[in-house]
């Protein structure tokens, strides 16, 4: 960018952890970018592919890496904002997919209503890659015809809160993203409206990398599983009989 003159902001999706799966465009604009503005959940190693004298700022909202305090998202969109009006590339890296509870939509409305330029970069979401990476496909003719995508960490506040009655009567493969935490009341909420308890669940922590681990039970028993297991964050549910295929289709081993 010519001094002086406004940046751009690229919005890139980090995939689910495997470097391995980032996209072959955000790397290119990784290789490029002036600033990076990372989230916990992008892995650390694709750092190493920013140039050497890029801005590297830790965008984690969930205390997940070395900093004295966690970020806001407000802080987070000033950053944004603030690099861009200094003209430079600026490379927001969000875990997955932007566009997917990644905030990436809101964070795209503040660059949009301040005259910034901005790019989507889709990324490798973790709805789909960490089952397949467990031996699940959210998919299969035999087992279901939908997949309904939900979040488990929900504003206590929210104008559009999860209608898990509704969900419990949905059929199909139903994937929790950021589920683990609140998994007990969420396995109460579908079996309280109807879900039946022997619905396969499969809880998937730390997808696609090295250190994944998969627990496996029924809806009325995968709480206590989970508990017993100690798993560490972050975490996917899938539920449906899709999960029956893990014991056949887990492919990648620990």
């Amino acid at each position: 960018m010519k001094p002086g003159g406004i940046g751009i902001v690229y919005l890139v999706g980090a995939g689910p952890g495997d470097i391995g799966l980032f996209t072959l465009r955000g790397m290119e604009l990784l290789k490029q970018a002036q600033v990076v503005v990372y989230d916990g959940l992008a892995n650390p190693g694709l750092l190493r592919h920013a140039p050497a004298g890029a801005e590297l700022i830790c965008a984690d909202k969930h205390r997940r890496a070395q900093r004295p305090q966690r970020i806001t998202q407000d802080e987070i969109n000033a950053i944004l904002l603030a690099k861009a009006r200094e003209g430079k590339r600026v490379v927001r890296l969000k875990g997955g997919d932007p566009f997917i509870f990644g905030r990436g939509g809101e964070e795209a409305e503040i660059l949009a209503a301040a005259g910034i330029p901005f790019e989507v970069v889709p990324g490798v979401s973790s709805f789909y890659s960490v089952p397949a990476y467990a031996g699940i496909p959210v998919t299969h003719r035999d087992y279901n015809s939908s997949v309904t995508v939900v979040t488990g960490h929900e504003q206590s506040a929210s104008t559009n809160p999860v209608d898990w009655p509704a969900l419990a009567k949905t059929p199909g493969t139903l994937v929790i993203l950021m589920g683990l935490k609140s998994i007990s009341r969420t396995t109460s909420r579908l079996l309280e409206n109807g879900r039946p308890p022997e619905t396969p669940v499969a809880v998937i922590s730390q997808g696609t990398t090295k250190t994944q681990r998969t627990v496996t039970g029924t809806l009325s028993t995968i709480a206590a599983l989970v508990a017993q297991s100690q798993l560490p964050l972050p975490a996917l549910i899938v539920i449906g009989d899709v999960v029956q295929l893990e014991k056949k289709l887990g492919w990648k081993k620990s």
